[in-house]
């Protein structure tokens, strides 16, 4: 799990440092930098499948040993903190602990008018490298260099890397024998931790389809192969069982039962069955689909370390969205995957508890300079207070946190 991050100088994000729980809420309005904080996390993701910096920012075509990539909005021409100051570093810092107990924190700093690394720290209790210590790294230099810290008194050797992607993961394949295996081991969790992160962002257009493969593990990020995993779920009775308990809960229609109908070559295509009649995928309208879609996602044989999931409300009905909350709760909670979520509900917020009040974060972008902050409803001026008189839901709804921040 991540519980901190430092993000300076990207997109409309000029310095943000937020705390993180298990399920975290992002609101505010539109452009607000919502999807800016989502585009950094991409960034660290990206980081944790190895790709170089253009790759991150700019996309990725699909080869033999990884699938497309999608590029952040904006691309490398877009990445950096529009000020007219012309700084062109943008610095990303993130820290936690891994399952044995070891705190880590990784930084690293990067300009996309060239896609280079230009300073870059790992530690894992103790520190493993540091670029800051070298003293030198000019960003002519063709290698990158960091000072390896090897646990022994004496000088500290220098290790070269390639300077189009992070040290990170070239670091964690190992240096046969010139750095510690065990070291390499860390680096190694961290990006896995990194890169077993999962965008939830159906598509209808691909919910309604047949799927390539026939069961699968976790769905893709627009819900490729999502009739596969349905699949999947439905061959494990008691995955199922919980899958269609909430199904029923979050949606008003009764469901009778779920499943998958079989094409030409036995490809699944997804189905809903309601009052003992079968209605697949392609009559099934897009909120349905993207609801039993996100809902599925929770209920993935193989669940990533850190899920996104934008406007997780889309396609609930506002009776039932309370049931949503609890579902986001009960998921996260469970310690086996950290949850990042926007919303634009005030009945979102209605149902949280005042302990959750400290990850739920208000967006907010700054007319005069471009800038978004992001606070957590905690460190609003007057909000413990004021919502102890009103509302959460009122307040969002009236425009009382805009004013307030």
């Amino acid at each position: 799990m991540i519980d901190r991050i430092t993000i300076e100088n990207f997109k409309s994000l000029k310095k943000v440092d937020l705390k993180l729980g298990s399920l975290n809420l992002f609101i505010g309005s539109n452009a607000s930098g919502k999807s800016n904080f989502f585009d950094a996390l991409r960034v660290l993701q990206g980081i944790g499948n190895g790709f170089t910096i253009y790759e991150i920012l700019d996309g990725k075509p699909k080869s033999a040993t990884s699938e497309v990539w999608d590029g952040i909005r904006g691309g490398s021409g877009k990445a950096c903190f529009a000020d007219g100051s012309g700084a062109g570093e943008i610095v990303l810092m993130a820290e936690g602990r891994l399952k044995h107990g070891t705190r880590w924190e990784f930084l690293i700093g990067f300009t996309p008018a060239d896609g280079r690394v230009t300073r870059e720290r790992l530690r894992a209790d103790v520190e493993l490298y540091d670029s800051d210590a070298v003293g030198k790294n000019l960003p002519s230099d063709p290698v990158f260099e960091v000072r390896y810290y090897e646990g022994r008194q004496g000088r500290q050797p220098h290790l070269k890397f390639e300077r189009s992607r992070a040290v990170l993961g070239q670091f964690a394949r190992g240096g046969n024998g010139k750095w510690k295996k065990a070291h390499a081991e860390v680096a190694g969790e961290v990006v896995t931790l990194l890169a077993n992160t999962q965008r939830v962002d159906p598509s209808p257009v691909l919910l309604r389809g047949y799927s390539q493969a026939h069961q699968i593990q976790r769905m893709g990020e627009h819900g490729e192969n999502f009739a596969a995993l349905i699949r999947t779920l439905c061959a494990d009775g008691k995955a199922k069982d919980a899958y269609l308990s909430w199904l029923r809960q979050l949606r008003p229609a009764e469901v009778d039962d779920l499943g998958t109908l079989s094409g030409a070559v036995g490809e699944p295509l997804f189905m809903l069955k309601e009052r003992g009649k079968e209605f697949p995928a392609p009559v099934l309208s897009d909120g349905t689909l993207r609801f039993a879609a996100i809902t599925a996602a929770f209920f993935q044989p193989d669940m990533p370390a850190l899920m996104t999931i934008e406007e997780i409300e889309n396609g609930i009905h506002a009776s039932r969205v309370r049931l949503l909350v609890e579902l986001l709760r009960s998921r996260a909670t469970g310690g086996r995957t950290q949850v990042m979520a926007t919303t634009h509900s005030p009945i979102v917020l209605a149902w949280l508890q005042a302990t959750e009040y400290a990850h739920t974060f208000f967006c907010k972008r700054e007319e005069a300079t471009g800038e978004s902050r992001i606070c957590p409803l905690t460190e609003v001026p007057h909000f413990l207070e004021v919502v102890k008189r009103q509302p959460i839901a009122d307040l969002f709804a009236e425009g009382w946190l805009e004013s307030a921040l």
